[in-house]
């Protein structure tokens, strides 16, 4: 099994006639993934890599190849209307790898996406692999390996870096979830984690935070009274200063709130294992494994 993603995952890639999506886009289909198309506005008619139709709506893709789920690579200005696109069009699973969106125009997404029953990763995100399936954003796919660990992460190098440990341990990954480090996002951590929860393939799960917001927080209370599954944790930015920004956007410490102390605590006291380095995520779960 799989969640969200895996060789029935149909793709359209929007903006796949621009630098970044073309190239991505080439990436994923090298994976194996199915791309079924493509769409950028007044190019309808034409192919990428001599195969894939390129469309000039998500409606007319979805309409004519079935794509299920949709990759975005377009502007900031222009990808919150691409999402509702894609939502208006019931694409099924929408990835926003595009970063810098006004968080005005995520505002009004959210609200909108509350009533529809497409399911948004990202944005500013690496996107979500299904080892050996299914690869849909930016990630190196030769990094992973399947198997059933799940992992989930705001920062998509730390999710490199804990599923690189992983493979070399020879353990392999059922999904990997990079949900994207804006104030606000579809797929939230706790959403994944539920997730992963109800996969019967997924043995023990990998949680990835880091300052700001209350995303873990969430999703440790949940884990506590719902998930017997074994989870480690990482929570990046121990060291930030106060009302520092720091990378992203979303991990911005505020009223004392969203602090790197404060989310461990409430990871030790769900039972979650945390890593105290970046290169012990991978152990600190195995350890609770054996």
């Amino acid at each position: 099994m799989s969640v969200l993603v895996g060789k029935d995952t149909k793709l359209c890639v929007q903006g796949i006639t621009g630098k970044s999506g073309a190239f991505h886009a080439r990436g994923c289909m090298e994976y194996g993934t199915q791309v079924v198309a493509g769409v950028t506005p007044a190019r309808g008619g034409e192919t990428f890599e001599e195969k894939v139709p390129i469309f000039d709506t998500v409606g007319e893709a979805r309409e004519k190849t079935g794509c299920n789920a949709t990759m975005i690579f377009v502007p900031p200005e222009f990808a919150a209307d691409a999402i509702l696109e894609a939502a208006d069009a019931n694409v099924e699973l929408i990835i926003c790898i595009t970063e810098g969106i006004p968080v005005m125009d995520m505002m009004r997404v959210q609200e909108i996406l509350k009533s529809s029953p497409s399911r948004l990763i990202g944005p500013n995100c690496p996107g979500i692999i299904t080892p050996g399936q299914c690869k849909i954003g930016i990630m190196p796919g030769y990094i992973h390996k399947p198997g059933h660990i799940g992992v989930v992460s705001r920062s998509g190098t730390l999710t490199y870096e804990a599923v690189w440990q992983l493979t070399c341990r020879g353990k392999g990954q059922s999904t990997c979830i990079g949900i994207g480090g804006d104030p606000i996002i579809g797929t939230t951590t706790l959403d994944a984690v539920k997730l992963f929860a109800e996969d019967p393939d997924t043995h023990g799960i990998i949680l990835i935070g880091e300052i700001g917001g209350s995303t873990e927080e969430e999703a440790a209370e949940w884990i506590k009274a719902h998930c017997d599954k074994p989870v480690a944790g990482f929570i990046a930015g121990a060291t930030a200063p106060p009302g520092r920004r720091m990378g992203h956007a979303g991990a911005i410490i505020s009223g004392g709130k969203g602090t790197a102390a404060a989310k461990k605590e409430a990871l030790r006291a769900a039972g979650i294992a945390i890593a105290e380095t970046p290169s012990s995520i991978a152990d600190t779960l195995l350890t609770l494994m054996k």
